[in-house]
């Protein structure tokens, strides 16, 4: 065989590496778009005419910067950014990408390396015609386009490892501001080895001379070498005498000896080193100046760390602009125009003497003005633009900047003096490069302590460090706080791929309004995906200035996409990945009408409205994994996105005589905005919004474009999506809300509100989202929720259940609110467990002068930051309606003060609604809460008001195995809710509440014709105690409906404070089959009834009769209740009209009703028509007294062992009493302490001593009536003599000396001064400093009575 030639090998060879090449340059191409060879480079300078069609196959390499009119894509057109070292900046108004069109940016496998800048230019104004769907400023995707950007592989976002301090020091600098309040010298003593502040003090030497003394001992006593920082606020001259002066002037002053009224000064030293000073001292300027004082000096501290200290004393006068005003009809142009037109015009709206003006023409133009100053106060101006006359303005407004008056600032601060601080990370963030930016979110109540850093060069950082520029304002957290993850999220701003708005340097009017709302501009670019395009992929992109006030324009938007995952026929999914959105105009991530969309590891930073926003309703599928937002913020766009200020002036689409009421129709702005429960939110942090971080909220049918596509009620049983370990903290109103709808209809003469204003709702899900199938509990899982100025969580619905759960520094941790929506309850409940709420943590946050909230905590009185106001009840779990289940759950540092009623249990503040007694808790562990704050049913005073709604007074909740009041089985209920209580209740006054033991139920009674009165039911066994409702509904319904907690098997009555209604409803609620109770309603002699009973179908929603009453002369024959047959007995004389109200079926455990619907009675009266009013009270008593007695004993105490704190209730009991066997009569008095009784056998008073510290009785002593009736010497003696912190039991027995000097002892235990005792007496003293408030004293004639638990140990609440 002959062999090869060599010339056929090296064409071989050749013909070999071709093919090579060519299969290099094919894989290349797949992976890298821009090195397909079929491309070409296309280079078309700068024209802002040029209008590009890309379309017939054309593939086109852009390489270089270009401005173009716009960039329409279609018909297999392809435009790629060439990847390059060379920075791209590509202007354009527009890119349409449609019908095969392509737009690529890098790929999945070959991400872009280089840095290309998209800039959508143009104003909304300009001429320009918009699209019909796209609109202007956009770079929109239609039918068969297909866009993939795919940027640099970088984190997203992290949280930091370490606390970031103010100042930047290693272990944290400080920082000091006051203002008003805070007047006089105030001085800071500083170790100079480390910068800390060792001392401080404020000495109020305009206030006394004494203040004076103090300064200069103070000072006197400061050790030399010690760092000493002293400032004047607001003023400190007028009592400062020689001592002060000389003692300053010695440190090294110069100016403090002749200091003068609210003179700003400043002064820094090193005691002992007079030439050490640095100081400052100015004039003040008035009411009319801002003025300031302001020293530094740099120190080193003992490790080689250079730290600075600086110290102002100031005057500050703020500035703000006045809204804008059109031209008054009577200025008169020619003559200039004058500011007493404007105020004659706006009375009360503009200052006497602007500081600034401007003037626009009324389509937005800007104007020049020149002032021309005329008599001191009142100046004329001229306005000067292309359109105006040489006479002057014409069609134009204006706005005048305004200074208020200025207030004293102090402020002192220790910072390193190196500009740029290590942030130590979580992950590994070596992504991170110089020139980067990031966002540090707030762990504090307000968002807006969010501080932005840029990446510095850092050569010695490890993979999880950056360095950036700048130091800290605020405390950042960087770690585990109580058990509770409080560390600062932080985002990366910065991508190599940015798409942005090009923006105007102010706002103008392109939306109604919009001037009035927001000073810059605000019409920046959009992305909007439309339906049928063919792919979309977003990966490492930046997109800022991003959306518009105007409907639809959003910076990333899927706007009635379908479904855009493999259900869809989209492979690989559509996603938004590692993409960074930030000071955007009109949210962050829209998805309308689209289902399927993964968002993922997305930071959305200073938006305008939802930030991630579903729309319509019937959006589902959607997963949101590891997103971020923060710093969101009102909109004008709907109503949920306004805040109040907004709600009121914006009223288009509302009906004429429209009244806003913003807290209930606007006011929602949030993070995520979920408006169908079938989507995943998994990882996310909602890190600050103005209202709220996730709100699901609920649409009964779909609105807009979607309108139609599910039926009525869908997606308020629909399942939620998986809701697993998020995270929302430094929200306004909540961290996380489930409830309300939106108004689905437009405006009407009936409903005059807009469309999409918010509206009640309940969400109730149901497997496939039909309420005939089995109930399916939505499940929260890890959720963390801190620092919300409201709430950690309000959650209305059935069946929502969280499990592993952390709730801290929130106003309130958590309220569960019953999705039942009565009478159609499903029988669902809500629960919580394996959670842990913290009151208040060792976050205290920063104080600074914009923050008004700032006072002492409740367990170490150190200064904090506050959710709302220094004295607003801090709750852990606040109870509702119900029924919920409370369960395994750790409370941990709720400590209320003396003017701060905090608490781990507690029930919603003016409360109109029911209260559940099948709200169960058990398992409760409590760290660090003292044992007064374990619950607080409330009392009339701030916030609480006068306690006197209808779901404040049957306050109720079920303690299963006595966790809570270590009395398993228990009900905790309001201390005066005589309908519950019975003779062994035994009171806890710090609570202000009783242990209570029974079997309750509930009654709704609906009152018709009229509907406006006032109802009084009485228990027949504490007939003397009455409870009096006003109604659950506003007096605008056309019925009332009262809804009282009943004791079952007790008799009751019913009043009016006017006529009886003509109709009532009367439904048994939380009844079991069997259980009843017997009430006699009062009606008018004369009046005839129609009573039958009947029961609603809440599957079917029909109501069907199953029985009716026939009247009896009998009251015995009530008791033949039957099915289909009753009784009823009218007493005619007293005015009663008697039902035994029994339930028929049997119920499920949590269901108000029975399984077959809500059993109902129905009674309508013919009444005579001069009736008067209906209260039978003093005929009906003593008629129908009853006996109190215990239908179910109270449960036995757990015994200290079984405890899990140190802490403890003390049971005590006192009673003294007469008591007659026939002709015998006899006395008996005792005290009981936990068990152990102790009987008085002679005719005197009895004391038992307490220790106030562990509760053991140490003493017990008998004073006769010969002691009591002579001197009080010896008695005086004995009370003189218990020591301090001691609690003393008294009681009497027989014909005791009740009057004489001896009583004054009871003055010292606490007993009010000008009390008269009669013949029985129980009282509970406290010999000590304070007077705890369970300190009781009772007296009657016959009998004297007191059970009470006392906390033990004996504390005083520290004052707020």
């Amino acid at each position: 065989m002959a062999l090869p030639t060599s010339k056929y090998l090296a064409e071989n060879v050749i013909f070999l590496l071709f093919v090579i090449s060519s299969v290099s340059t094919a894989e290349a191409a797949v992976a890298c778009p821009d090195k397909d060879p079929e491309l070409e480079n296309w280079n078309p300078g700068h024209n802002e005419e040029n209008r590009i069609e890309i379309r017939n196959g054309r593939k086109l390499l852009l390489s270089s910067s270009a401005t173009v009119h716009s960039i329409h894509i279609t018909d297999g057109g392809k435009l790629v950014i060439k990847d390059d070292m060379q920075p791209i900046i590509l202007r354009t108004r527009h890119i349409l990408i449609e019908n095969d069109g392509e737009l690529h940016i890098g790929s999945e496998m070959c991400p872009y390396q280089s840095n290309v800048v998209i800039i959508l230019y143009g104003r909304a104004d300009d001429g320009s015609e918009p699209n019909p769907y796209f609109g202007q400023k956009y770079l929109g995707v239609s039918k068969g386009g297909t866009l993939e950007i795919h940027g640099e592989k970088k984190l997203s976002w992290t949280f930091l490892n370490k606390t970031l301090h103010p100042g930047g020091m290693e272990e944290g600098g400080y920082y000091f501001e006051r203002s008003w309040g805070h007047r006089g010298v105030i001085v800071h003593v500083i170790d100079p080895k480390t910068g800390a502040v060792v001392h401080s003090d404020r000495f109020d030497t305009y206030r006394a001379k004494e203040e004076s003394i103090r300064l200069a001992q103070y000072l006197g006593k400061v050790a030399n070498g010690m760092i000493l920082s002293v400032a004047v606020n607001d003023e400190g001259s007028r009592n400062l005498d020689d001592s002060a002066r000389k003692a300053m002037t010695k440190l090294g002053s110069k100016h403090f000896l002749h200091l003068g009224f609210r003179h700003p000064w400043s002064f820094i030293t090193v005691k002992g080193n007079p030439s050490s000073s640095v100081e400052d001292h100015i004039e003040y300027q008035g009411h009319k100046g801002s003025a300031v004082a302001k020293v530094f000096k740099l120190f080193k501290a003992e490790n080689g760390e250079h730290f600075n200290v600086s110290s102002t004393s100031e005057w500050v006068q703020d500035v703000e602009w006045t809204e804008w005003f059109e031209k008054p009809d009577k200025a008169r142009s020619k003559d200039m125009e004058k500011l007493s037109d404007f105020k004659a015009a706006h009375p009360d709206k503009i200052c006497r003497q602007p500081i600034d003006i401007q003037a626009m023409t009324l389509d937005g133009a800007n104007l020049t003005t020149e002032v021309f100053y005329k008599s001191g106060h009142d100046y004329r101006f001229l306005c000067h633009g292309k359109d105006q006359t040489g006479e002057g303005c014409q069609n134009y407004r204006v706005r005048f900047l305004c200074g208020r008056s200025v207030k004293p600032k102090l402020t002192v601060t220790i910072d390193t003096n190196v500009n740029s601080t290590i942030l130590n990370l979580v992950d590994d963030v070596s992504s991170w490069k110089p020139g980067d930016r990031l966002v540090v979110a707030s762990t504090d109540y307000s968002m807006y302590q969010a501080e932005e850093f840029q990446v510095l060069p850092c050569r010695a950082c490890r993979p999880t460090q950056v360095k950036v520029a700048g130091k800290a304002t605020y405390l950042h957290i960087g770690e585990v706080v109580d058990d509770v993850d409080m560390r600062a999220e932080v985002g990366l701003l910065s991508r190599n791929v940015v798409v942005m708005g090009e923006m105007e340097e102010r706002c103008y009017e392109y939306s109604s309004k919009l001037c009035s709302f927001f000073d810059f501009d605000t019409f920046g670019g959009h992305i909007k995906i439309g339906l049928n395009f063919k792919a979309t992929h977003i990966e490492g992109l930046e997109l800022k200035y991003m959306g518009q006030q105007t409907m639809g324009h959003y910076p990333i938007h899927f706007h009635m996409a379908g479904d855009v995952d493999e259900k869809g026929g989209y492979n690989p999914p559509t996603y938004v990945k590692d993409a960074s959105i930030h000071h955007t105009f009109s949210r962050c991530v829209t998805v309308h009408g689209s289902n399927g969309l993964l968002v993922k590891d997305v930071v959305g930073y200073d938006a305008l409205g939802h930030c991630f926003f579903t729309e319509d309703g019937p959006e589902e599928r959607n997963t949101f994994d590891h997103c971020l937002g923060l710093l969101v913020k009102p909109s004008t766009l709907l109503p949920s996105d306004r805040d109040s200020r907004m709600c009121k002036l914006i009223t288009e689409g509302a009906y004429p005589g429209y009244i806003p009421k913003p807290r209930q129709d606007c006011s929602a702005v949030s993070t995520f905005w979920i408006a169908n429960p079938h989507n995943n939110l998994i990882n996310c942090a909602a890190a600050g919004s103005e209202e709220t971080g996730f709100w699901f909220v609920l649409h009964h049918v779909p609105t807009g474009p979607s309108a139609g596509m599910y039926s009525p009620g869908y997606s308020e049983h629909m399942p939620m999506g998986k809701f697993s370990n998020n995270r929302a903290h430094s929200n306004y109103r909540a961290g996380m809300i489930i409830d309300n709808g939106v108004k689905t209809t437009p405006a009407s003469a009936k409903d005059k509100r807009p469309i999409l204003t918010l509206i009640s709702g309940r969400y109730s899900p149901h497997k496939d989202a039909d309420p005939l199938k089995p109930r399916e509990p939505a499940i929260i899982e890890h959720f963390i929720a801190y620092k919300n100025q409201d709430h950690g969580a309000w959650l209305r619905g059935g069946d929502v259940w969280l499990d592993n759960c952390q709730f801290a520094d929130n106003g309130i941790g958590l309220t569960l609110a019953s999705g039942g929506t009565f009478p159609h309850d499903d029988g669902s409940k809500q629960e919580i467990k394996n959670s842990l709420f913290v009151g208040e943590s060792g976050n205290l946050g920063t104080e600074t002068m914009d923050n008004e909230i700032w006072g002492p905590g409740g367990l170490d009185h150190r200064g904090r930051t506050l959710p709302i106001s220094p004295d607003f009840p801090i709750r852990g779990i606040q109870f509702y309606d119900g029924p919920i289940n409370v369960q395994n759950c750790t409370f941990r540092k709720f400590a209320a003060l003396d003017g701060r009623h905090t608490s781990a249990l507690a029930f919603r503040l003016n409360n109109a609604w029911q209260s559940c007694p099948n709200n169960n808790v058990t398992d409760i562990h409590f760290e660090d809460v003292p044992i007064t704050s374990r619950v607080f049913f409330g009392e009339p005073g701030p916030w609480f008001n006068d306690l006197d709604m209808d779901g404040d007074k049957t306050s109720v909740f079920h303690d299963v195995d006595g966790s809570v009041s270590e009395y398993p089985g228990s009900y905790l209920i309001k201390e005066d809710n005589w309908l519950i209580k019975h003779p062994d209740c035994i009171d806890v006054p710090d609570w202000r509440g009783s242990i209570c033991s029974g079997h309750f139920a509930q009654i709704y009674i609906q009152a018709y014709k009229p509907a406006n009165l006032k109802m009084k039911i009485i228990k027949n066994d504490y007939h003397n105690h009455p409870l009096y409702l006003e109604g659950a509904l506003s007096k605008s319904t056309h019925y009332q409906q009262y809804q009282p907690v009943i004791t079952l098997r007790k008799g009751y009555t019913i009043h009016w404070d006017k006529t009886a209604p003509e109709e009532l409803a009367i439904w048994l609620i939380n009844f079991n089959k069997n259980d009843w109770i017997q009430v006699g309603f009062c009606y008018p002699k004369g009046t005839t009834f129609s009573i039958l009973s009947d029961i609603h179908n809440r599957l079917l929603k029909k109501t069907y009769k199953t029985g009716t009453f026939y009247k009896t002369s009998q009251m015995e024959k009530l008791e033949h209740r039957y099915p289909s047959k009753g009784y009823y007995y009218w007493d005619e004389d007293t005015g009663l009209l008697f039902l035994k109200l029994k339930a028929q079926n049997e119920k499920e455990k949590f269901a108000f009703c029975s399984v077959k619907g809500c059993e109902r009675i129905r009674i309508k009266a013919v009444i005579p028509k001069t009736a008067g009013i209906s209260d039978c009270a003093a005929m009906a008593y003593p008629k129908y007294i009853e006996t109190p007695i215990v239908e179910v004993p109270m449960p036995k105490k757990l015994s200290s062992a079984q405890l899990k704190t140190k802490d403890h209730l003390l049971e005590v009991k006192i009673e003294t009493y007469k008591k007659q066997y026939f002709h015998l009569k006899d006395d008996f008095a005792y005290i009981e302490v936990d068990g152990v009784r102790f009987f008085l056998t002679d005719e005197g008073i009895q004391l038992v001593v307490i220790n106030g510290h562990h509760g053991k009785v140490v003493d017990r002593v008998t004073f006769k009536n010969s002691i009591l009736q002579g001197i009080p010497a010896q008695i005086e003696s004995y009370v003189n003599n218990i020591k301090d912190h001691s609690i003393v039991l008294v009681t009497s027995k027989g014909r005791y000396i009740s009057r004489g000097p001896w009583t004054k002892v009871l003055e010292k235990l606490g007993a009010e001064e000008g009390f008269r005792l009669k013949e029985k007496m129980a009282f509970v003293g406290f010999k000590g400093s304070f007077r705890p408030v369970w300190v009781k004293l009772v007296t009657n004639e016959d009998s004297a009575k007191i059970y009470q638990a006392l906390p033990i140990p004996v504390v005083k609440k520290m004052k707020l």
